[in-house]
């Protein structure tokens, strides 16, 4: 997307909306109390039904599709997508192993498109408006996955995806740990965030400058966005986390920390959610 010269617009998302009841709690406590702007939504997660009378309920929370081909349930039987999953009906938990299948097994390639088109239509017959498109570990980025979406985008509404690109060198310098994950996470997600940017470039199509949260591992705590904050660079900003009241409470609690709170105010940033850039 072309920079907003001067301006810093930071999307603040929540990951995994729909997950469980601890997850949308966060997420609604966040985006009233904190600096929550838009949540991904899990469509064929048990807590799924709560999220949307949530979003319903909270028209400034832009809602996306967090699409799901990893771990989780699928939204068809298994008789339809018999290559996706496991016995027990549910995605095979490798992202490796199932991107390598998407590329070289071709019968794959068309139940990944029944199961994402079926995610797609789930979300839009809640009837909430489509801020985003995203994926489990980030999943929608590999290339069979994306040219299925970018194929319908028109088709089913899709005016922002997320491209997940986090500056390793500035993170480096924020956060220190797991250095040769974070580089090898930066390289291959850099690689595929240039692929994806030259599909999605003449399509009108939205996208972020940077996304901070993926070389953070779900440790996108107070301190670090503290720090963050304090270098943000001008144009649109993504930061992502998995707040949630059980099994993520620092990443919950960082989002309404007063403080945070008092930097974005201080610092001149804007908080947008991607219909609004």
């Amino acid at each position: 997307m072309e920079n907003p010269a001067g301006k810093k617009l930071l999307i603040v998302n929540a990951d995994d909306f729909g997950k469980d009841d601890a997850v949308n709690e966060a997420v609604l406590e966040a985006h009233r109390d904190g600096i929550l702007t838009t949540a991904s939504l899990m469509v064929n997660e048990d807590a799924c039904g709560d999220a949307i009378k949530i979003a319903r309920g909270n028209e400034r929370l832009g809602i996306g599709l967090h699409i799901s081909l990893l771990y989780d349930k699928p939204c068809l039987p298994r008789a339809e997508i018999p290559d996706l999953v496991g016995e027990d009906g549910r995605f095979y938990s490798s992202p490796v192993m199932t991107g390598f299948n998407c590329y070289f097994k071709k019968r794959i390639k068309r139940q990944l498109e029944l199961e994402v088109s079926a995610q797609v239509r789930k979300f839009l017959d809640t009837g909430l408006y489509l801020d985003h498109i995203n994926g489990h570990l980030h999943f929608h980025m590999q290339p069979v996955v994306f040219k299925i979406i970018l194929a319908n985008a028109e088709r089913w509404g899709v005016r922002a995806i997320r491209l997940t690109r986090d500056p390793l060198m500035l993170n480096l310098k924020l956060s220190r740990g797991r250095l040769l994950g974070k580089f090898c996470e930066a390289v291959t997600f850099n690689l595929l965030s240039a692929w994806c940017k030259k599909k999605l470039e003449g399509k009108g199509i939205k996208f972020a400058d940077r996304v901070f949260g993926l070389l953070q591992n779900g440790r996108v705590d107070a301190n670090y966005l503290k720090n963050l904050l304090k270098v943000l660079p001008d144009g649109i900003t993504e930061i992502y986390s998995h707040p949630s009241k059980k099994s993520s409470i620092h990443e919950f609690t960082a989002l309404i920390d007063a403080d945070i709170r008092k930097m974005i105010c201080e610092n001149g940033i804007k908080l947008v959610r991607y219909q609004d850039i």
